[in-house]
């Protein structure tokens, strides 16, 4: 299917699911949409919905699913996604989004979800995340995220994946990071890492991947690391 969402979708007001994912729509995301008060599950992945993301959109509250992923929707995430405090998915990934991340974003305590990989967001991660404490993954990856690694991050005990690759993070990772102790997959290549490497990274057991290359680490490598025996790969190059 192709072309344009027509406005006149919001006569469709008992909506509880709209999939219009994997097609060829264009143009911008209708504010009308914001107008189907009872959607719980909103997918338009894949597609090439182009404009920045409608305000109305907020104002879905009943929203638990949330996927504008692959598209080629620029400006700024609007603050008011705060308002979504029922979302458990919200993934906006592959896009051309620029800007900070909102501090709002750290009132979704359902999100179990969150990716906001390949765009081109700037500045530090919102201190305010780390409140999000049911969080399992966390895609952060390939944009120009700055600033260090707060120590907070081991509040998001939850965490199976955080991939925060491919950005500009300077300073040390923090040894709370060895407080997650359910990840299986942690990448932070390609920043501006400096410092050693924390023993207490060995806590992290369960781990399957940690790549740890192209970043400016130095000192040896903590004997901790032999604790972790699931390793499929290591990269630290």
């Amino acid at each position: 299917l192709s072309g344009q969402l027509p406005n006149e979708i919001d006569n469709l007001s008992s909506l509880t699911s709209l999939s219009l994912y994997n097609n060829d729509f264009s143009g911008e995301i209708p504010d009308e949409i914001g107008d189907l008060e009872n959607l719980s599950y909103l997918n338009l992945n894949n597609n090439n919905f182009s404009g920045e993301i409608p305000d109305n959109i907020t104002n879905l509250n009943g929203l638990l699913f949330l996927n504008l992923g692959s598209n080629n929707l620029t400006g700024e995430i609007p603050s008011e996604i705060g308002n979504l405090y029922n979302l458990i998915e919200l993934n906006i990934n592959n896009n051309e989004l620029s800007g900070q991340i909102p501090n709002q974003i750290g009132s979704l305590i359902n999100l179990e979800y969150l990716s906001l990989r390949n765009n081109q967001l700037e500045g530090y991660f919102p201190h305010e995340m780390t409140n999000l404490i049911n969080l399992e993954y966390l895609y952060l990856y390939d944009n120009q995220l700055t600033g260090e690694i707060p120590p907070e991050i081991g509040n998001l005990t939850n965490l199976t994946s955080l991939d925060w690759g491919v950005n500009q993070l300077t300073g040390e990772i923090p040894p709370e990071i060895g407080n997650l102790t359910n990840l299986t997959g942690l990448w932070l290549y390609s920043n501006q890492l400096t410092g050693e490497i924390p023993p207490e990274i060995g806590n992290l057991t369960s781990l399957t991947y940690l790549d740890l290359q192209n970043n400016q680490l130095s000192g040896e490598i903590p004997p901790e690391i032999g604790n972790l025996t699931n390793l499929i790969f290591l990269g630290l190059h």
